[in-house]
């Protein structure tokens, strides 16, 4: 089994000082049978009570409320994950998967991960893209997923920032450019559209001097799961071709982004936000030290110490959506 320590730092820094910050993240690794979290904590500057509870999909949500003025705002979750070995992923099902998957389906509730959702749409793209890939009932279904992960992988070039946090699927497809958001989104869509349930996994992925990711390693990182038949959610990252298994750690599913951002909030002020993100993944083989924090690298202690500058005179009331992408 590996061990994982992560810390991801969310600063976001205001042009002129706002009155009030609502905020609600998700950031809390989830717990299953493969993957434990067992420490988990959310820093918050300027401090700030925070509350947390369960999604209906079993993800684990911290919010909290800032009513006072503040020109910046800073959180630092630091967790540590305990990820267990898990069975290979065999290269092909049974001849009878499809009708095994439909029994599936027919007897589960996943109805959720087979309709259309906000960013993983059927539209003319998404069905343009599903001739050109060959995205239809055929061989079977893992097989026709692992093909799939490979041909959007060398669809797509990997593009930091060419989409936003709220681009269509389309844009994405249109350009054959994007971040790991739209990889998962468009392959999201293209599963739905063979009835094969399909959901967005947002989380981390640890980069050993080894690997060879094109994702962007100081960010946070999404894939997709697909359900199979005698195999259950398996995870397939077609940023970078790979099954996601030891390296990618979990934080939260979803239908797709809009479920799952790692930071999802409004401000109340008439300012310009900038918006800064770093993400660091550490690992071992034993576990480390849970009640020992971890070392806190100068240029966030920076950050965090800036935060509690006195804010300038306040700002007219506008309330401003905050999430980041995911990258």
């Amino acid at each position: 089994m590996n061990f994982f320590s992560i810390r991801h730092l969310t600063r976001f820094r205001y042009s002129r000082p706002i009155s009030e910050s609502i905020m609600e993240t998700r950031m809390h690794p989830r717990s299953d049978s493969s993957q434990h979290c067992l420490t988990f904590s959310l820093s918050v500057s300027p401090r700030c009570r925070v509350f947390s509870y369960r999604d209906h999909l079993g993800n684990n949500v911290q919010h909290f409320d800032i009513p006072g003025e503040h020109n910046q705002l800073v959180i630092v979750a630091e967790s540590v994950v305990e990820i267990q070995p898990a069975p290979d992923v065999p290269a092909s099902l049974a001849p009878d998967a499809w009708d095994a998957l439909d029994n599936l389906v027919g007897n589960g509730d996943f109805w959720e991960m087979l309709l259309p959702s906000t960013f993983a749409v059927e539209t003319p793209a998404v069905k343009d893209l599903a001739k050109k890939m060959e995205v239809l009932r055929r061989d079977d279904p893992l097989m026709l997923v692992r093909e799939l992960n490979q041909r959007l992988y060398d669809f797509f070039e990997y593009v930091p920032r060419h989409t936003r946090v709220d681009s269509p699927v389309d844009e994405a497809i249109l350009s054959g450019k994007g971040v790991c958001q739209d990889f998962a989104h468009a392959m999201i869509a293209l599963l739905r559209t063979v009835r094969i349930p399909a959901r967005y996994v947002s989380g981390y992925l640890y980069r050993g001097r080894e690997d060879h990711d094109r994702s962007t390693p100081d960010a946070t990182h999404a894939w997709v799961e697909a359900l199979l038949p005698h195999l259950g959610w398996v995870g397939f990252d077609p940023t970078n071709n790979l099954i996601a298994h030891h390296r990618h750690i979990r934080t939260a599913v979803g239908r797709d982004y809009a479920d799952v951002p790692p930071t999802h909030g409004i401000f109340r002020g008439k300012t310009d936000s900038e918006l800064y993100v770093a993400v660091q993944v550490e690992t071992s083989l034993q576990a480390p030290a849970l009640d020992r924090k971890l070392p806190i690298p100068e240029d966030w202690s920076v950050l965090v110490e800036r935060a509690q500058q006195a804010p300038e005179p306040a700002a007219p009331y506008l309330d401003m959506q905050q999430m980041q992408q995911q990258q």
